[in-house]
């Protein structure tokens, strides 16, 4: 077997079963106007489906609070003209034999008021206080909390009945659920706040409200980050303790799978702990749950290294570095984004060897990419 075998391997999880260990990662893009996906966008996907992507993850998908994206061409997962559209995306990824996750978001305070869908609608945040601490809005009453809760449940209901394959919670990066996790844009004293273990209370009651959404049987993964668009070097858990503490949250809302995002896969999350070599993201968050979880950032990117396979240039790793860190069992899936976007075919041609074709990643033509 070539030495790309182990991300070929199967993956079974409830109802959810996968050919390989390659997943898409979520990218948002803005090709879906009036959030109402396209042929283009079900093309994308059956693209990807039909060359060898275990598990496609949709871009950002914005659950019914219409304060939740700041681009009307972001694609909504709610209205009868965008589920339609998801239908034809879903229906399009099984008939290419792919298996399908869409990634339900709400941009919190990251939207700015009077953009969007709805312009006039406000914007949801755990306080209405930005990141640099300038209260801007009235904190959200509890029950409005609830609601906010209650559309991520409705959009996972949506996937179900749509007939998509597992979902993916979005609570990274700084939008809704990540504020909430967050001590600059969470100041609340009731439940929702105080210790970052209360922090992930909001959290906690979406994932539970999903599983209930979708059922026993369909695998829900929370997608989360250390890391904020608003501060690269904010970090939630500074210690294995807090982080086991923080995760189990999510664990005993009945979570099923964990993505940690981080943006460079190859970075210690605790180095204090086990060396600048040990465990990634994922890493921890697979040791201290038990869970299966996803690793992701900057995998597959272009450069050359050992093998003949092409691989990774400045700030990066070689693919067989992650390959490697699978084999061992760090990590259950690897997540690859720019490398898929730049190339559909990438996954078909690191299988069949021919690593010599891929293309590097080029910034400046990811905006047009199908």
């Amino acid at each position: 077997m070539s030495s790309a075998a182990p991300l070929f391997e199967p993956f079974k999880l409830k109802s959810l079963e996968l050919p390989n260990r390659i997943v898409m990662a979520p990218m948002t893009r803005g090709f879906s106007p009036n959030g109402v996906p396209t042929k283009d966008v079900v093309d994308y996907y059956a693209r990807r489906a039909a060359a060898d992507v275990g598990l496609i993850i949709s871009e950002g998908t914005l659950v019914p609070r219409k304060g939740a994206s700041d681009n009307a061409n972001y694609p909504l997962f709610h209205t009868e003209p965008a589920l339609a559209g998801w239908k034809k995306v879903i229906d399009a990824v099984h008939s290419e034999g792919g298996k399908m996750a869409p990634q339900i978001w709400h941009q919190g305070l990251l939207r700015k008021s009077g953009t969007g869908h709805y312009p006039d609608a406000p914007s949801d945040s755990p306080s209405g206080v930005t990141h640099k601490g300038k209260q801007i809005f009235e904190e959200p009453s509890e029950s409005e909390v609830a609601d906010m809760v209650a559309a991520y449940a409705q959009a996972a209901a949506s996937a179900r009945e749509l007939g998509f394959d597992t979902v993916e919670i979005h609570g990274a990066h700084g939008y809704l659920i990540d504020e909430f996790f967050w001590d600059v844009m969470n100041k609340r004293e009731d439940k929702y706040g105080g210790t970052l273990v209360e922090r992930a209370t909001f959290a906690g009651e979406v994932i539970s409200e999903v599983k209930k959404a979708v059922g026993p049987d369909i695998p829900v993964i929370l997608r989360f980050s250390q890391w904020k668009q608003q501060d690269y070097d904010a970090k939630l858990a500074r210690t294995p303790q807090e982080f086991e503490a923080f995760l189990k949250v999510f664990v005993d809302a009945g979570v099923d799978i964990l993505h940690a995002s981080q943006r460079r896969f190859w970075e210690a999350e605790f180095p204090e702990d086990d060396g600048e070599n040990g465990l990634n993201t994922a890493g921890w968050a697979k040791k201290l749950t038990g869970l299966p979880t996803i690793t992701v950032g900057s995998v597959g990117l272009s450069g050359e290294f050992i093998g003949g396979m092409r691989g990774e240039g400045s700030k990066t790793r070689p693919l067989t570095d992650v390959i490697e860190r699978l084999e061992k069992g760090e990590f259950d899936l690897v997540a690859v984004g720019r490398a898929l976007l730049q190339d559909p075919f990438w996954a078909q041609k690191v299988k069949e060897g021919r690593t010599d074709e891929l293309e590097g990643y080029d910034a400046k033509a990811m905006a047009t990419l199908y």
